[in-house]
């Protein structure tokens, strides 16, 4: 053990006093040799432990010889906090307490702060306090944070006797028994967790705050201690709280997390307790885990301690249930209700009758979670929680093929409450993964990237949440729509069970998709639902990306478009669920990338979708008709501003005929009568908050040139605003009608009068200026995307048919990526006539339509060639955060034309 021999601290304490040099040495000399240790496997458990001792030993010398004698009679110094469990990790800061028997005199005052400076001198990082036990009870009654850290002591020197007295005054005798601590710490958990969206498995988590992290497990101590004097988790096992099987796994899992946390530590060289992806990939090399063909050495780390976490979540649920039986419902007499031969609610919770009916009856162990969407119930008892874990073993094939558990777990499914509540709950006590095995392989599955925010597990979770809130009436004003379109569903369960397998397949080696619907089918047929059913949701599952993907990749305002998607779709019940999945699927994937905007792509394609099916059409839509009726349904609007049908006429005669394919009849209303409005105007910039994207809008109306494109987009990137989506059109008189819709750097749209005046002077300033925009060389990647890297491809397909050929790209994103686009562009005589943004965390997909200065397509393959060199030469770059430098990286892009 790396501290044990301290012979050589003896000297150096013994030779230097109070001298900071010499002990500062020491310090150091001790962390070399805890990383050695470290580096040995040691456990880091006890190396954090090693730690504290010999920081006790510091803290003692230097407390004796900055104190006079009489001061250390008349007080203490008292290790709280993680200092106090003798929890010292590289980057700890050390929690201290100056226990006083009186208010100190200016002399103490003198001496302590002597003591207080040299620790900082000798660089140890120190949090104190200096109180009586006066102040200790009045500031512990008012806090449960302060009793916290203050029932966790130990006495490191001074008078034993005031600290033994300062036990006393805050004992819960004194001050918060044990049933208002236990209610406080409950509380105080329920709001940590949901600060993390009531999951640990978010892409960085945080080892410490994180429900089932160590903060979780630190709970159970504190509980343990104010309930029964515990000293160590191992005494729960004496007090029949834990088995010796369930010490053991929480102590394994505590020791992986402690180790983790270690490392970390000492990578970052300072506290830090969160896995930001940077740190990731250090530590799974360090770990020693390899990359394999399907999954990443980062994908494999993050999945063994996903997994630890929820060891413990199950454990801390498990323990803290025991202590809410022991502590708030011990002397209550409510009578025991039975619910069946095998189950009984007693004070609120279900249990067992006897400790054998789930080897007498198996088929129990799913029925419990029927019984508790059935029963007005809290939720299942602690030792029924631990029996349940126990007997997961017989959950085996001749279980999953029993008809009598299919029957029940569909009734499950089936059931109009809490099926997410008490799924979740299955999947938590380990029943769901064990029921369906290849739910089991995605449990604690990364993606490494910024796109999925969550494991797939929790995702998958999240996905079934947000289908079971279209059902519920007080969330139906969040998606209207979608609400509307649940409620004519026949059979929600098909919905929910697509839900369940849509990324069953994850990691596997081939289409996840086709994967996934290969497991669906198995499933429902051995469900016993019919052909049809098993067809719904066996095609859900293998289109699940569909609707995400042509919403978002493809010209929705193309009538053909549509009309391809519904014959693919097939029939209007298809369509529904389709729909219904890819909210539910694209909202429970990253909270931050999903908006309004990707809602209304959806809604806007669902509609037209609809529309086509429920038509029954079949030939090619006429698009000249299409574009008269929105003509005319834009002027009809018009007309109510009390402009006749002459001048609107005038107007639109000038406008191509595909921007009234393009846009809505409000929103043209919106764009002529503001240039009607404002007749004398040679440039005119307006903006509003749209009310079907509630994003913000933003139409341009000046004189067209080559560079307008990028010097507006660059104007909007330097104003951290992210574009959506842009439509560019020029008027047969020169005129430039472009829309932008953008979202601030938080997603929002913008609010602030001043901010959207702004953004319209930097516009109109932006429009005298005919030169191309160039993007600031200086620009900083964000912390998250510089552990990314992902090298530019194009692809180029030829739309004759629109006049047109669309470019696709997908890159890295970064700041003013549309307007390094858009400049390139323009140098290479090449016009945008329409953008799609589409971004995937750290890359994205962007596709823009474009024409040569002619308005055809671009069909020289020489020349795309060369603006494809050009284009990858400058986004496949990688920019130097300590210099700000550009350094050009190797070009692997890809090229290709359809």
């Amino acid at each position: 053990m790396p501290l044990t021999s301290t012979d050589w601290l003896d000297k150096v304490l013994a030779e230097n006093k109070l001298k900071a040099k010499p002990i500062a040495a020491a310090i150091t000399r001790a962390n070399k040799q805890l990383f050695k240790a470290f580096d040995q496997n040691l456990s880091a458990f006890k190396l954090v432990t090693q730690k504290s001792h010999f920081i006790d030993r510091i803290l003692t010398h230097c407390f004796r010889h900055a104190l006079s004698e009489h001061a250390l009679e008349i007080c203490a110094l008292v290790a709280v906090g993680g200092y106090g469990r003798s929890e010292l990790l590289p980057g700890s800061d050390i929690d201290l307490m100056i226990l006083l028997k009186e208010e100190p005199g200016k002399a103490m005052e003198e001496e302590l702060s002597i003591f207080l400076t040299f620790l900082w001198d000798i660089g140890l990082e120190v949090g104190h306090s200096v109180r009586t036990i006066k102040d200790c009870v009045t500031q512990g009654k008012a806090d449960v944070t302060v009793i916290t850290n203050m029932i966790e002591s130990r006495l490191i020197c001074g008078s034993l006797k005031l600290y033994d007295n300062y036990q006393k005054a805050i004992s819960k005798d004194q001050i918060w028994s044990t049933r208002e601590f236990f209610e406080a710490k409950m509380e105080e958990q329920l709001q940590r967790h949901q600060r993390y969206n009531d999951t640990a498995f978010n892409l960085e988590p945080n080892i410490k705050e994180g429900p089932g992290g160590l903060r979780d497990l630190q709970i159970i101590g504190w509980v343990a201690k104010r309930h029964f004097d515990a000293t160590r988790l191992e005494d729960l096992v004496s007090h029949g709280f834990l088995t010796q099987d369930e010490y053991k796994t929480l102590i394994e899992a505590q020791n992986h997390l402690w180790k983790i946390r270690f490392a970390l530590h000492r990578l970052a060289k300072r506290r830090e307790d969160r896995l930001l992806f940077e740190h990731q990939l250090i530590l799974a090399e360090e770990f020693g885990f390899e990359s394999g063909e399907n999954n990443l050495a980062i994908e494999q780390f993050m999945q063994q301690y996903y997994r630890t976490m929820l060891r413990l979540e199950r454990l801390n649920d498990m323990l803290l249930q025991l202590f809410r039986e022991e502590i708030l419902y011990a002397e209550q007499t409510s009578p025991s209700i039975p619910v069946n031969e095998r189950f009984v609610i007693k004070n609120e919770y279900i249990g067992v009758i006897n400790e054998d009916v789930f080897i007498k009856q198996p088929s129990a162990l799913i029925e419990i979670f029927v019984l508790l969407q059935q029963q007005d119930c809290r939720g299942v008892q602690a030792t029924t929680i631990r029996l349940i874990r126990e007997h997961l073993h017989l959950i085996d094939d001749a279980f999953r093929q029993n008809p009598k558990i299919n029957d029940l777990f569909m009734q499950f499914m089936r059931s109009d409450t809490g099926i997410i509540h008490h799924l979740r709950r299955m999947n938590t006590y380990g029943v769901l993964a064990a029921y369906i095995p290849a739910f089991e392989k995605i449990v604690g599955r990364m993606q490494y990237d910024l796109f999925h925010a969550y494991t797939v597990d929790q995702h998958t979770l999240f996905v079934i949440r947000n289908l079971r809130r279209f059902s519920v009436p007080e969330h139906a004003h969040v998606y209207p729509l979608c609400t509307r379109v649940h409620d004519k569903l026949e059979k929600t369960e098909l919905l929910y069970l697509a839900g369940l397998f849509h990324d069953i397949a994850k990691g596997r080696d081939g289409d996840h998709s086709e994967l996934g619907a290969e497991d669906a089918t198995k499933f429902c047929l051995q469900h016993k639902l019919n052909r049809k059913d098993t067809r719904i949701v066996s095609q859900l599952v293998r289109s699940h990306l569909k609707m995400s993907t042509v919403a978002q990749r493809q010209d929705i305002s193309d009538p053909d478009v549509v009309h391809q998607f519904a014959r693919e779709v097939g029939s209007l019940t298809m369509l529904r669920n389709l729909f219904l999945l890819t909210v539910a699927d694209m909202s429970g994937t990253n909270p931050k990338l999903w908006n309004s905007w990707k809602y209304s792509l959806l809604t806007e394609l669902y509609l037209s979708t609809r529309k086509v099916l429920r038509s029954g059409e079949e030939a090619a839509p006429d698009i000249e008709e299409i574009i008269q009726e929105n003509r005319e349904a834009a002027c009809d609007l018009i007309e109510a501003h009390h402009y006749n049908r002459e001048q609107l006429n005038q107007v639109c005669s000038k406008f191509p005929g595909e921007y009234f394919l393009r846009h809505s009849a409000e929103e043209t209303e919106w764009h002529i009568t503001s240039i009607l409005n404002n007749p004398e105007s040679e440039s005119l910039v307006v903006m509003r908050q749209s009310s079907k994207t509630h994003m913000t809008e933003i139409f341009v109306y000046t004189e067209d040139h080559p560079a307008l494109f990028s010097r507006i987009t660059g104007t909007l990137s330097a104003a951290a605003l992210s574009i959506l989506s842009a439509e560019i059109f020029t008027t047969s008189d020169n005129k430039a009608i472009d829309s932008f819709i953008v979202e601030n750097h938080d997603g929002e749209p913008l609010s602030e009068a001043s901010n959207i005046k702004f953004i319209q002077n930097s516009l109109l300033d932006t429009l005298q200026n005919r030169e191309i925009f160039e993007v600031p060389q200086n620009q900083r990647l964000p912390r998250q995307l510089k552990s990314f890297h992902h090298t530019t491809e194009l692809n180029f397909k030829q739309d004759y048919l629109n006049r047109r050929t669309i470019m696709e790209i997908s890159t890295m994103d970064r700041p003013g990526l549309l307007s390094i686009v858009a400049s390139v562009l323009v140098k290479n005589d090449i016009l945008v006539t329409h953008a799609k943004v589409s971004t995937y965390g750290a890359k994205v997909d962007d596709i823009f339509y474009i024409s040569n200065k002619n308005r055809e397509p671009v069909s020289d393959q020489k020349k795309l060639a060369e603006f494809s060199a050009q284009l990858v030469q400058i986004l496949d770059k990688d920019i130097d955060t300590e210099s700000s430098e550009l350094h050009v990286m190797p070009a692997e892009s890809s090229f290709r034309i359809n």
